[in-house]
């Protein structure tokens, strides 16, 4: 058997939709109040007359369809309530269960109507009391005992009972004795599992669900881990992606009993939610039966029981930020990234500049490389950007503080509540705008721009000054001045495409836009990527690499179209988390013939026929051939992923030696 290929380096992975990738992280920044806007200031009469920004890429992605939900968005409440989970998780943890009983009856009652939960909380309750050792504490303990974890026990669950009859022994066993039969209740690992439980039931209940940028991450690193894992390769960003994502999962919720049996779930759902989250599929079930069969919701349930290190991400999204001129520069140690020293001044015109010195990190990996450039280099890079994206007014990092008195005295005070949320309101303008090179005439400004900056640098990029003169010249033609267009056609595209072939059918498509209605011409270029690729040159021109965030994402996606390539499927989840949306790079005109469609088009996971061929998947944009191939119907696939808990692309392996036929291949293994 052929060793599978590595991945290929970083670089060298197909492209993704950054445009769409700021939208996710300007939201994750909004919904954790990471960012304020900057200062409002009167507008210019430029200001007056310029159109409102536009709506966020995120929102401006294909909507969902019926069977996949749209994804969650954050607000107020959901911020408010993910703070008010910290704050009943903190306090559990440090085994005040009298605080996070007391928060629970003021803001989550309902909560408490699982008896399930109440009782592992009167649990751990009696065990602090008796902990503490105080006579009082004994005494409060002995009075918990009885009219609280009594009652409790009777019906909670069938073994509820049993537990506290067990529980009363820690009254005669020291908590140091380590051979006493209580030793595990006494452990204050109880503690933090108790807390999980609780956030994760909270969680559902509030529906207060992490941002979707974190809920993403945990599943592509997830993924990832696995590809990488199946396949024997080493992953060139593991030293991030094990630091960011912990091997450990807060508890899974237990569904209440229920004298009514749940109805069946569909196998299709089970199996793609125990497969894309890593559970048994009993566990898919009873997280189905929790969220009452909503699939979207048991996976979003399932995804923040992963822990991701808020910390690390913190500085990463700090980093994407910063690099891509979303919020201002600020002096901001990166702590096993890279170190950023950035200062502002104003200069060119009162234009904010950044300065930015990145020093590698002590052990070298995927740290941000080092400018030794001289400054005024970074200044002009700065320039440059600003003049592709337009001058826009940057938000100022605030950081992760933990609000929890405002998290619960809110839910008391709305009035407080609206008067901070008013001041932490975020202006509407997105992380990276649209970037309206056409209405401001800004194509031929960079071109001038760069050069100065570096003669040699469309010498070594010839495509990207083809697509600046193709917006030149499509604004040109939009405007009604075909002279002037074709001029810049002969001057700059002809000689760039007598000089390139794989210009000269661009060029064509380019000039058959003289014939098309003005107001059309615009629709046929892609500003936001051909921007992208402009600040990814630059910097890397002057030594800048791309951040960390960058990479673990362009990896990350990578795999992820790789495994569903072994699944033969198309991910259930991938429209609901924008994953379909990073992966959707629409190419100016002039680089469709050099860039690879990112689209995966093994088929839909719901289709009842899929084609089996030596584990390979059909060709990108071609249809499954059946010819001489084995035919694996869906039920059987689903069938023999059920019987023998097998992931999908190991099932379809399984078929494809016994001519497709479920019920031989399970013969086989149990004879």
């Amino acid at each position: 058997m052929d060793s599978p290929p590595p991945l290929p380096p970083l670089n060298s992975l197909p492209p993704v939709n950054w445009d769409v990738l700021d939208g996710l992280v300007l939201d994750f920044a909004r919904s954790d109040r990471l960012v304020v806007p900057p200062p409002a200031s009167p507008a210019t009469p430029a200001d007056a007359a310029g159109p409102s920004p536009p709506s966020s890429p995120s929102s401006s992605t294909t909507t969902a369809t019926s069977a996949a939900p749209s994804s969650p968005s954050s607000s107020s409440s959901s911020y408010r309530s993910r703070l008010l989970i910290l704050r009943a998780r903190r306090a559990l943890e440090t085994g005040d269960v009298d605080a996070a009983l007391a928060l629970l009856r003021a803001h989550a009652p309902a909560a408490l109507a699982d008896h399930r939960l109440l009782f592992h909380l009167h649990k751990q309750r009696f065990v602090e009391l008796v902990r503490r050792g105080t006579e009082a504490d004994r005494d409060a303990a002995l009075d918990c005992l009885r009219t609280a974890l009594a009652p409790c026990a009777l019906d909670a669950y069938p073994e509820a009972y049993e537990e506290f009859k067990h529980i009363i022994l820690v009254l005669i066993y020291d908590k140091d004795d380590q051979l006493s039969p209580v030793v595990n209740e006494w452990s204050i690992k109880r503690r933090f599992e108790l807390a999980g439980l609780l956030s994760s039931i909270l969680r559902a209940h509030l529906r207060a669900y992490d941002p979707i940028l974190s809920m993403t991450l945990r599943y592509l690193i997830s993924i990832h881990k696995v590809y990488c894992t199946r396949q024997g390769i080493k992953s060139p960003i593991s030293d991030l992606t094990e630091r960011l994502l912990f091997e450990d999962r807060d508890p899974p919720v237990v569904p209440q009993e229920c004298s009514l049996e749940a109805p069946p779930f569909d196998e299709v759902d089970v199996q793609a939610l125990a497969h894309a989250v890593e559970l048994t599929r009993q566990g898919a079930v009873d997280s189905l039966k929790f969220a009452k069969g909503d699939l979207y919701q048991a996976f979003q349930n399932e995804l923040c029981r992963m822990k991701l290190d808020l910390t690390l991400l913190d500085k990463l999204v700090h980093e994407y930020c910063i690099y891509r001129g979303i919020v201002e520069g600020s002096s901001h140690i990166l702590h096993g990234t890279a170190d950023l020293k950035c200062s502002q001044n104003n200069d060119f015109n009162n234009e904010t500049q950044l300065e930015c010195e990145m020093a590698n990190n002590q052990n070298g990996d995927c740290s941000t490389s080092d400018i030794t450039r001289d400054d005024s280099w970074s200044r002009r890079l700065r320039r440059v950007r600003s003049s592709t994206s337009g001058q826009r007014r940057r938000k100022r990092w605030r950081g992760r503080v933990d609000d929890l008195d405002y998290a619960c005295e809110a839910l008391l005070d709305a009035n407080k509540h609206d008067s901070l949320s008013h001041a932490l309101n975020m202006d509407e303008d997105t992380v990276v705008e649209q970037q309206d090179l056409t209405r401001k005439g800004m194509a031929s400004k960079v071109v001038e721009e760069i050069s100065c900056i570096d003669p040699d640098f469309f010498q070594q990029n010839p495509i990207l000054l083809f697509q600046l003169k193709q917006v030149e010249f499509l604004k040109l033609v939009a405007a009604g001045d075909q002279i002037a267009a074709l001029k810049v056609a002969s001057t700059h595209l002809g000689p760039l495409a007598a000089s390139n072939q794989a210009l000269l059918k661009p060029l064509k498509e380019t000039l058959v836009t003289l014939i098309m209605p003005n107001e059309d011409v615009l629709n046929a270029v892609s500003l936001p990527v051909l921007a992208s690729s402009l600040q990814v040159a630059m910097s890397r021109r002057l030594g800048i690499e791309e951040p960390q965030l960058m990479k673990i994402v362009r990896a990350a996606i990578h795999t992820h179209t790789e495994w569903f390539k072994l699944q033969m499927c198309k991910d259930r989840f991938e429209q609901f988390l924008k994953i379909d949306s990073l992966k959707e790079v629409d190419p100016p005109v002039g680089s469709c013939s050099m860039s690879k469609a990112l689209t995966d088009e093994c088929g839909n996971g719901s289709s009842q026929i899929t084609t089996c061929s030596s584990g390979k998947v059909p060709d990108e944009g071609g249809s499954p051939q059946v010819s001489s191939e084995v035919a694996c119907d869906e039920n059987a696939i689903l069938k023999v992923m059920e019987f023998l808990a097998l992931p999908r692309a190991d099932a379809i392996q399984l078929l494809m030696q016994y001519n497709g036929d479920a019920e031989a291949v399970i013969q086989q293994i149990f004879q």
